[in-house]
Order: C-alpha cells, then sequence, then structure tokens
C-alpha cells in the first residue's frame, strides 16, 4: 500500500503558520515578479479565481481588502517543506518525496488494520509541529493514492484520511473522477478521451486492453493498470534528471550585456549545486534569452548556445565559465531581453566521469570541486546570509532582484526577519 501526504494549499498554508490573521481569509500567491497566480486559498478559489490569473487582472480586489495578496517566498517554503518531510521520514522507514509538498510513504510491512490510525496521527502530528494542514490517500497504488488524497482533501468527514483498500471504493472513487484529473492522463490527452466518450476514471478502466494500448501505448496502458489495482509506478529516484534549468523572467527589461552576465552566472551556479546536490555532472551547457514577447512595439530575439565540455562537470566554477561564454556568443545591442536561463544537460553520474585526454587539467579540476565543496559547507551553515560566490555574480543569490512587493519575511530562515512577539 502507498499513502500521498499532500500539503493543502502549501504556499498559502505557509503564509498563514506566521501570519495567522490569513485564516478564513481569501489568500493568493503570486509567481516571480509577482506576475500570476501559483497558489489559492479555498476561499479564493470560491471567488472564481484560478491558477494562472495574471495580478493585474485581480488587483483591483487587493485595493479593496477582498483578497489577500502574498509574493512568492521560496526560502520560505522550501524550508517549511523540508520540516514537514523530517516528520513524515520519522514516521515510516521508507518514503519518495515527489514535489515540495507532496510525498508518498510506503507502507509495506504495516498491518492493514493499523495503517488508518497511523495516516490520522501523521495528520495531527504534522499540523501540530509545523502547523501545515495535510491530506493523505491511502491505495494499492500511487494513481490510486493520489485520487484518494483529493476526496481526503474535499470531504471533512474523512479527517484528512481516505482509504481506497477495495474493489467497491476503487470504483465509486472513480465514478467520481473525471478523467482529466487523473495523474499520468494529462491536459492533452483528456479532451480526446472526452472525444471518445471517456468522461471518468471509471470509463477509462472498462475500455479494454487492447483499446487503450492502440491509443495510448504504454504509458496509458500503465495508468490503465494502476487505476485497476496493479503497480506499475515504482521508485522514480533510480532515474537521474536529462537536464536541470534554472532562468528567471526579470522585473525590467534589461539592454545591458554585463548586467545580464551576471544573473547568467547566478544561475549556473545555481544549476552547478544542484548537480552537486544530486552527485551527477553535466556534458552540455546551454544559455538561451528571450526579449519579451508581448510587446510588439519592440524587436523580437529568443537565441540559445550550447557549450560541450570536454569532460562532464559540476562544480560552480566551469559551469559558470560555459555558461558566460555562450552568453557573449548570443548576446545582440539593441534588444531590451526580458529573460535568461541556463540549462546543463548530458547529465552523468558524478562518480563515473573519466577525464578526457584533451580535457580538462586534473589538477585544475581539483582544485575547482574542492572550492565548490568548501562554498556549499560555508553557504549551507550560513543559511540566507552572506553568500559565497564567484565575482563574475552579482551580489545576494540567484533569486534576488525580482520583484516582490507583497513578500512576506522568511521567518524560519534568517535572523534578520525573526518573527517579532509584542
Amino acid at each position: 500500500m502507498y499513502a500521498l501526504v499532500d500539503c493543502n494549499n502549501f504556499f498559502v498554508s505557509c503564509e498563514r503558520v506566521f501570519r495567522p490573521e490569513l485564516e478564513g481569509k481569501a489568500v493568493v500567491v503570486l509567481s516571480n515578479n509577482d506576475g500570476c497566480v501559483v497558489a489559492r486559498s479555498n476561499e479564493s478559489k470560491a471567488m472564481g479565481i484560478r491558477m494562472g490569473t495574471p495580478f493585474y487582472q485581480i488587483s483591483r480586489l487587493a485595493d479593496c481588502g477582498k483578497l489577500q495578496v502574498c509574493s512568492s517566498n521560496y526560502i520560505l517554503y522550501g524550508d517549511m517543506s523540508d520540516r514537514v518531510m523530517s516528520i513524515l521520514a520519522d514516521t515510516v522507514p521508507k518514503i519518495e518525496i515527489y514535489s515540495i509538498d507532496e510525498a508518498f510513504l510506503v507502507l509495506d510491512g504495516i498491518p492493514p488494520e493499523k495503517i488508518r490510525p497511523l495516516c490520522l496521527s501523521t495528520v495531527s502530528k504534522v499540523r501540530k509541529w509545523t502547523g501545515i494542514p495535510v491530506s493523505i490517500g491511502v491505495a494499492p497504488t500511487k494513481t490510486l493514492a493520489k485520487i484518494a488524497s483529493h476526496f481526503a482533501k474535499k470531504y471533512k468527514g474523512y479527517r484528512g484520511v481516505c482509504m481506497i483498500d477495495d474493489d467497491r471504493k476503487r470504483e465509486k472513487a472513480l465514478s467520481l473522477t473525471p478523467v482529466g484529473e487523473v495523474w499520468g492522463v494529462g491536459r492533452k490527452i483528456a479532451p480526446k478521451l472526452r472525444e471518445a466518450g471517456v468522461e471518468t476514471a471509471l470509463d477509462y478502466v472498462c475500455r479494454p486492453e487492447t483499446w487503450i494500448r492502440e491509443h495510448y501505448m504504454l504509458a496509458g496502458l500503465r495508468t490503465w493498470m494502476e487505476l485497476r489495482g496493479t503497480v506499475c509506478v515504482e521508485a522514480e529516484t533510480e532515474t537521474a534528471r536529462k537536464s536541470i534549468c534554472t532562468s528567471r523572467s526579470f522585473a525590467d527589461m534589461i539592454e545591458d550585456e554585463d548586467e545580464i552576465s551576471q544573473k547568467v552566472a547566478d544561475f549556473a551556479a545555481h544549476c552547478a549545486l544542484k548537480l552537486r546536490q544530486e552527485g551527477t555532472a553535466a556534458q552540455d551547457v546551454t544559455t538561451f534569452l528571450h526579449t519579451n514577447r508581448f510587446r510588439d512595439d519592440l524587436a523580437q530575439y529568443f537565441p540559445s548556445a550550447t557549450v560541450r565540455l570536454d569532460t562532464a562537470a559540476n562544480n560552480t566554477q566551469e559551469i559558470v565559465s560555459a555558461a558566460v561564454r555562450a552568453l557573449h556568443t548570443i548576446y545582440r545591442e539593441g534588444y531590451r531581453y526580458k529573460k535568461a536561463g541556463v540549462i546543463v544537460g548530458g547529465i552523468v553520474p558524478a562518480d563515473a566521469v573519466s577525464p578526457s585526454l584533451f580535457g580538462f587539467d586534473p589538477e585544475q579540476r581539483e582544485k575547482n570541486d574542492t572550492v565548490s565543496r568548501i562554498m556549499d559547507k560555508v553557504n549551507a551553515a550560513g543559511k540566507n546570509s552572506s553568500l559565497l560566490r564567484l565575482a563574475s555574480q552579482k551580489s545576494g543569490d540567484y533569486t534576488s532582484g525580482i520583484r516582490s512587493e507583497h513578500r512576506s519575511r522568511r521567518y524560519s530562515t534568517s535572523w534578520d526577519e525573526l518573527i517579532e512577539i509584542r
């Protein structure tokens, strides 16, 4: 059995932990640069505010006090996520973190009669220790557990825990689940399924296996089998990511190459950090630029360039150097740039990297790797304080310079922003 633990309206819940005056009010959290809605409270959902709504379309609601607005505060959200996940890790022998606000608990070996009490206890413990409300869906497959978690969140009678542990419950849940909400179906496939008369998840599983295989191949067949109670989605932690991307839209359009270069260096440094955290290295480094596609009055330009390293690397110096070199090949004067980003690809396990005969100097590589490890250690110890960085990077971390007029404090990670009690 699997249990999917899902933090309810996670970004909003993080804000409410330290700002209890937001309880019961319509709240939204905005994307980078306060662009559009990325999280909503139940109250704001009831007002008809949709995910992705541009902020300018609802700013009048904030101005008149009907809507509380928060800029994204990912440092706070990340820290709160770590706290929730650490509690879950102490609850069962094995967990699989799926996203910042979701994790699967593997319940193998736990007697069936103890699963529901364990989950109810977990809901209570997480809320008491972190302030974050969670819902838990329990089922024999991950796809069914996802569906169960939706019911646990939607209906208060479940007390935060919904179990699909027999065929009657499974068929009932599937009959009430629109096919477009099934994990693995996706927005592009759902309209085609509806055209074929498949409206619910139950309609989907009632189709013959040959029909599923013919129209939706192996991926669709896996989902079909999962919905019927057969495990097909195993742990996905064994396969490394094929690429890592760090990109940001700028608060204001930028023309200066040096200013863009500093931002690109920051993005590349963050990619290098992710590589080291995952124990991988990258062979390719790509830099891209975007002008503002919504400004028809301005010249448009969307270039990208890739630098291939002789030997896969994950130290900050080499990744940043390659990204900045790529930038210099695509930058053109006369354009006003709105977005930039860095993608590292050709990812391989770091311990499997063998030096090229004509590659980077091994001694210099070892020095760079050592410096990066020291930077990681110092920066981790001084969380959210002054960061160690390369001279080519700008001051602050890679998220600085982003418009965030409604950002709350980073209560749990910054000494300068601790909550005040009067």
